[in-house]
């Protein structure tokens, strides 16, 4: 049987590819702050240009400071284009809320989807794909990132870059444009500057900024620091982008079965691991993004797959070693990709939140019950003719919990989470001409967060369940590999609740946010749909439903506006990753 990234053309042409959350904060006083944001403009009904539902940043109520960050960089190689940030004069911090926006277009003609990345300080502040055009299609669009949690970047004057690596020839002939400003919102009464981290510190070895590929198991992404002997609480800001014949690793076979049905190898799971000296610290999952070259680049016109555009971060909490971080020695923090075969390209930011009131924070770390690693369980029923079905299950559940003493008293954060990898690939021959070609994965992790403080005597928890439904139904001719066919449908959800001191309930925001995608050769019989859905206990929601007929944008539909926009809930803290 002929591999499947072959039958189908995986565009993967992203080489050489060179945003970030609001931290975990101590559950602050208020909760539900903020306003405007929610529903951006969207292209004119019958338009093919690049159609998203998600809602646009929450903006509080002061007069913004843009600075500019570069004007129409043109992107026709693989060159990285320079800049310079400065921050606003008439703008100092701390602020309310910091903005990117970041506008992208490609002129029409022939063009694989490509990577893009910014960087500013060397901290990464966007990363994802671009849009496929066509010869009649040039795509345009618009992307933001919340970079209030990097403030501390921004103070100062800081080397900027941005890199889009794309080929221009008599082939390959679009050009990608692109224009990117920060909005500053100064800090008032009603729009208070949010605690952020006192520092920011990039983990890629390339001042400038670029990420770091890894292509095997044992190629790690490694930074050792000397860090403040003052760290209070920490988090680590991980992006792992699948790249190669790592591309769709989600459709990956165990070796011996990947040799009889030309897949890649190394089965179809991935994570991301995380060490501390050489001590396992954290886990991060990997989220299954098709970029708009996947499989049939048709499927992903108007709608593109879920943060294809706009990737986010996974956050990993590792307060329960801010007292081994602040000993004053130099720690080793590594990240690498389970089961990787070629390859992942990657980067992390360390976000730091120190003791004011004291020089030196100490204490422990209580406990840790990682292990090593985890241990997928694999079957397969796959014969010599590569038709059958592998499953490949992963369960593992650990507590991290650490102990520090501040100038305010002990704090103990306590960790637990459970990560449950799930998926299912199968080959079935339906007839001489027709092999059906079936995925279903799901990922679901579920963290409690538990803080414990003596000065105030309190206990707070949040509750977050993140899963990450993926499958795909593909029909295709084994003779000569043509598409019959092809159905995506992905999800991103969440839900948290936080809990505070003498409650034994607190609010909860709910995030659902689906794509479902159909190709057939016919163009009248092409359709699509994103679903992004949006409430919490304080009154705020979000709902928009757009639809796409024979790649045109068909349809739109808004609730009506609610209380509080879609992302002001949990956005100081309570949500771990954003």
């Amino acid at each position: 049987m002929p591999c499947i990234a072959a039958l189908v053309g995986a565009a993967n042409r992203r080489l050489g590819s060179r945003l970030i959350v609001l931290a975990l904060s101590t559950f602050p006083p208020a909760l539900f702050a903020g306003g405007g944001g929610g529903y951006g403009p969207l292209p004119a009904i019958g338009s093919s240009n690049v159609s998203i539902a998600d809602p646009t940043i929450t903006r509080p109520s002061t007069i913004p400071c843009t600075v500019p960050l570069f004007t129409d960089f043109v992107f026709n190689d693989y060159s990285p284009h320079d800049f310079t940030y400065t921050p606003p004069v008439e703008c100092a911090g701390p602020w309310a809320k910091v903005v990117l926006s970041f506008d992208l277009s490609v002129t029409a003609g022939i063009q694989f989807d490509r990577t893009g990345t910014v960087w500013i300080g060397g901290i990464n502040v966007f990363f994802g794909t671009t849009a496929e055009p066509s010869p009649t299609l040039a795509p345009s669009w618009h992307v933001e990132r919340d970079l209030t949690d990097y403030s501390a970047v921004l103070m100062n004057m800081q080397a900027g870059d941005v890199f889009i690596g794309n080929i221009v020839n008599g082939t390959y002939t679009g050009v990608i444009h692109g224009s990117a400003s920060l909005a500053f919102y100064p800090a008032s009464a009603s729009d208070p500057a949010p605690a952020t981290a006192d520092q920011v510190l990039p983990l890629g070895s390339d001042p400038a900024g670029a990420t770091v590929d890894l292509t095997l198991p044992t190629d790690v992404l490694s930074k050792t620091l000397t860090l403040p002997t003052n760290i209070e609480r920490a988090y680590l800001d991980v992006f792992a982008q699948s790249q190669g014949s790592d591309e769709f690793w989600w459709s990956c076979m165990p070796d011996a079965v990947a040799a009889i049905t030309g897949d890649c190898p190394g089965t179809a799971f991935r994570e991301v691991e995380l060490s501390l000296d050489g001590v396992p610290a954290g886990v991060a999952p990997v989220y299954p993004w098709v970029y708009t070259g996947g499989f049939q680049p048709l499927l992903w016109i108007p709608i593109p797959g879920l943060q294809t555009l706009n990737f986010k971060p996974y956050r990993v909490d590792l307060s329960p070693f801010a007292a081994v971080l602040s000993d004053g020695a130099a720690h080793t923090i590594s990240l690498s990709v389970f089961n990787v075969h070629e390859h992942f390209s990657t980067t992390a930011a360390l976000l730091l939140y120190l003791d004011a009131g004291s020089n030196q924070v100490t204490g422990s770390v209580t406990t840790n019950t990682i292990g090593s690693g985890p241990v997928p369980v694999v079957t397969s029923t796959i014969g010599s003719d590569g038709l059958g079905a592998v499953t490949v299950d992963s369960n593992r559940q650990f507590t991290l919990a650490g102990h520090v003493d501040t100038s305010h008293g002990g704090v103990d954060t306590s960790i637990e989470q459970a990560f449950a990898f799930h998926a299912v690939s199968a080959y079935a021959s339906v007839s001489v001409t027709r092999t059906l070609w079936t995925v279903d994965l799901a990922t679901n992790v579920d963290t409690t967060t538990t803080v414990t403080t003596s000065l105030p005597a309190s206990t707070r928890t949040v509750h977050e369940q993140l899963a990450y439904p993926f499958s795909l139904v593909l029909p295709y001719n084994p003779q000569n590999g043509s598409l019959v066919s092809a159905d995506f449908d992905q999800q991103f959800n969440r839900t948290i609740t936080a809990i505070a001191t003498g409650t034994d309930s607190g609010p909860v925001s709910t995030l659902t946010d689906r794509v479902s995608t159909h190709y057939e050769s016919a163009l009248a019989n092409r359709h699509s749909e994103q679903d992004y859905e949006y409430t919490d206990s304080a009154g705020g929601c979000y709902s928009r439903d757009i639809t796409s007929a024979a790649n045109k944008l068909a349809t739109v539909t808004d609730a009506v506006p609610c209380l509080i926009a879609a992302d002001t809930i949990f956005a100081d803290g309570f949500d771990g990753t954003n």
